[in-house]
Formats: structure tokens, sequence, C-alpha cells
């Protein structure tokens, strides 16, 4: 596969990759971009597609620009450095109107303003990788390389906030010294208002000198203005415990229009943007418009991210959600925030429920649904004419199954696709958050 090959890019795909056509065979290459000449080379041949690597750019495009990050390329992390912040948002949100228009079939009476954010220090939430590996010196700490399962030789990373990104070195330097530094597979990050904690998994037991040396790197680098506590997790998610020092500030986030502060544990899931996240709410709150007299339903609610801010306005709210231990922490977040008398909760799975279900559960004046990457399919589907609300806010994380459900919603459940727009969540990869409104046909 050395042929080159010199193709003119048509398009990007979801992605983030270049679209060139040969003979009439699609051709996806990595890090090319729309109206580029490049000189190609076929790395992978498939029946319908061929996958290519650029070897020469013959005709950059205006929109490219010199990735600000030196471990662009080799880290797995980011996949549009080279693509400026702007031409970014304009691919993400083509992404998200092509898949309405061709999953979906429908599509959208307005395409909202994007939600811009900030291009760098976003990221307060992370796995990152460790592997001690004696021909690199020590141990690695950082994301996965591209396209591979090793763990890029890194020493900072210009998504994850300052103070993150100064602890990497830190931690390769801590890992090499300790004693099961050959055990420690993964460090999960959160960053909260006020202390910032680093989930150690240690598969093997600390030794006492291990433990002198976490304590040690933890005091060298605390400030005043945000403490670092580590915490440490033997085997599954649930096993995670503070280690030290064992009192820290509360780990949590606010949504501050609505005057909520949310605390969490670092293994239950959060938004990794909280500049967004707090865009989003207040978005999704514009356009769900919930009023005094209304009862509504949150969806996939998790710890309450929606339903609080909805709370906050309507006589009502019932948050679903599938997980047990996030639905308690929901409860103790409406508790702490004072919203008790206004907020119930149920355990349930959605992607189990029919027609049967949603009826019993209900009417409700509107709904928001936040799900996972595969969507709320099994929901819109059991939608009937009894139990449909008049509105639905619809937060996704994969434009993909939104255009599914939104085709559902449009073609099959009475709905107007009102409003759609994009929220970068995630600068410089390929990821597209979205949300979009609709609106029973009166």
């Amino acid at each position: 596969m050395t042929d080159q090959l010199r193709v003119i890019i048509e398009s990007v795909d979801y992605e983030g990759k270049g679209i060139a056509r040969v003979d009439g065979k699609t051709v996806f290459v990595d890090g090319a971009l729309a109206g580029e000449e490049v000189l190609i080379t076929i790395t992978k041949r498939k029946p319908s597609f061929d996958k290519a690597k650029i070897i020469e750019i013959l005709q950059p495009s205006p929109e490219r620009v010199t990735p600000e990050c030196p471990n662009f390329g080799m880290c797995g992390g980011c996949s549009m450095q080279h693509v400026s912040f702007e031409e970014q948002i304009r691919i993400k949100q083509q992404v998200l109107i092509d898949n309405l228009k061709h999953l979906g079939g429908v599509e959208a009476s307005e395409i909202l303003p994007p939600v811009k954010g900030v291009a760098w220090g976003y990221r307060h939430r992370g796995r990152l990788s460790a592997r001690y590996v004696i021909k690199k010196g020590g141990a690695l700490v950082g994301f996965r390389e591209k396209s591979s399962p090793y763990v890029a030789d890194m020493h900072e990373c210009l998504v994850l906030p300052k103070h993150v990104s100064n602890l990497i070195p830190v931690l390769r330097d801590l890992i090499s010294q300790l004693s099961i530094r050959e055990r420690i597979p993964q460090i999960e990050v959160a960053v909260g208002r006020h202390v910032t904690i680093l989930v150690v998994r240690n598969m093997d037991a600390l030794s006492s000198e291990d433990e002198a040396l976490i304590r040690q790197m933890v005091d060298n680098n605390t400030s005043a203005e945000m403490a670092l506590q580590i915490w440490l997790q033997p085997k599954g998610p649930e096993t995670c415990y503070p280690f030290y020092p064992q009192e820290a500030p509360r780990l949590s986030y606010e949504i501050k229009r609505f005057t909520i502060e949310m605390p969490y544990y670092p293994s239950e899931f959060t938004q990794v943007n909280p500049y967004i996240n707090e865009e989003m709410v207040g978005l999704a709150m514009d356009l769900l418009e919930p009023q005094a007299n209304e009862v509504i339903a949150d969806f996939f609610c998790g710890i309450g991210n929606f339903t609080l801010p909805i709370a906050r306005h309507a006589k009502q709210v019932v948050g679903i959600e599938g997980a047990d231990a996030l639905v308690k922490r929901a409860k103790q977040n409406a508790t702490y925030n004072g919203l008790e008398d206004k907020v119930a909760y149920q355990v349930c799975n959605l992607f189990t429920i029919n027609e049967k279900w949603v009826s019993e559960l209900g009417q409700f004046d509107k709904w928001l649904i936040d799900p996972p990457r595969d969507g709320a399919m099994e929901l819109v589907q059991s939608i009937t004419p009894q139990s449909a609300p008049r509105r639905i806010v619809y937060v996704s994380c994969n434009p993909a199954t939104l255009a599914r459900d939104a085709g559902i919603l449009v073609n099959a459940k009475g709905y107007t696709l009102v409003k759609a727009g994009i929220m970068n969540m995630f600068p410089h990869t390929s990821h597209v958050e979205s949300i979009a409104l609709f609106e029973l046909n009166k």
C-alpha cells in the first residue's frame, strides 16, 4: 500500500477525517481538511471505502492552524487541533445538520447559535492511563497514543487545567518510585471548585514507604486556592475511598445562574467541561421554559444536573435514572439545595420501558431528556397521545442517536423539530454535544 495519490478533499466527516473520491470510491484521509489538495497513501482497504494518511499537503486550507500542543498527532486525546477553533465548531454544527437530515429525515426550523466555550484548560474530568515502561526510563502518565493501546509519552496536556497539567511529570516521578509501580493502570481526575481529587487505581496494596511518598507529593502540590486529595481504588469504582488527606473541601461544581451547588463523588458521572455545562443548562432552561404551575419529567437525570435548575421554576419535577447510586446522590443534592419538596426521583432502566410504563408514570407538561450515547429510542417510541408532553428538550452526546430519535418524534409521534444546535463540550475533538427542542403539533 505504498502508491501515492493526489486528491482533493471534498468535506470532513463526523470524526474529523477528510473525505475524497478515488475512482468513485470514498477515501477517508486522516488529518485532511475540506478544500485541501493532498498527496496520500492508502493505509487500509475495505470493500466500500479506503483509509489513507497524508504524505504531503499540496494546497492547505485557510482553516488549517499549527497545533498548540506538542503531543498532537501522537496523543489520541485530541483529533482536531490542526483546525481553527471556529472551523471546528462549524464542522460540528454541519455534522448535526447532516445527521438530522440523512439519519432522521428531519430538519430543524431554526439552527441555534453554537455554544462555544473556552478552547483550553476546559477538561475538569478525565481518566489518565499509567504504565511503567523501563525503556522509557520510568512511568508514563497521560492519554493513550492515537490508534494505539500504548500510553503517550507526555509531560503536559493543554486541555487539562494548568495545575493538573503540571502534575503529569510529578505523577510520573511518583509512580516510578512506588513499589507497586507496575500495578497502577490509571489515575482518574476530578477538579472541583476548591479541591482536585486524583483517584489512583492501585491493584496491589501500598507499602508504608509508598504511603509516605504519596503524602509528600500531596503536601508539595497543595495550594491555598486548590487543595489536592488522593483517593485509592483497589477494585471497581465503588471501592474508591479518600487516602490523603482524610479531610478536604467538598468536591462540587456550580450552576451559578440557578444558585445550585452540586456535590459529587469522583467516581460519579459529571460533565467534563463546567464552562459549557453552565451554558448548556441555561440554554436547556430557556428552551424548556418551566413555569410555576407545571409538572416536568427529567429522564436520565443523573445526580440532578437539570432536575434542580428546573425545580427552581416548576411546580414539581420527577427525575428518572437507571442507577441506584446516582438517584441516592440526586436526592442528597436536592436536599442540599433546599429543593427536596419540589423534586421526586425514581429508579428505572429506561432502555427496557414500554407504552404501559410511560402511561402509568403520569401526564407531564414537558420532558427533558439527556440520555447516554445510545439515545432514548425506547422512551420516545413509548409516547402515546395520552402521555405526550407538549414540549420536549433533548440533550444529546451523539448526533446519530439524536437524529434517529428525532425521526421518531417528528415522523411518528406528531412533533415538530423547532430548534437544534451544538455545544462545544470537547474542543479539539470530534465529539458533538447537541440540544434540540420539539413541540407537539396542535
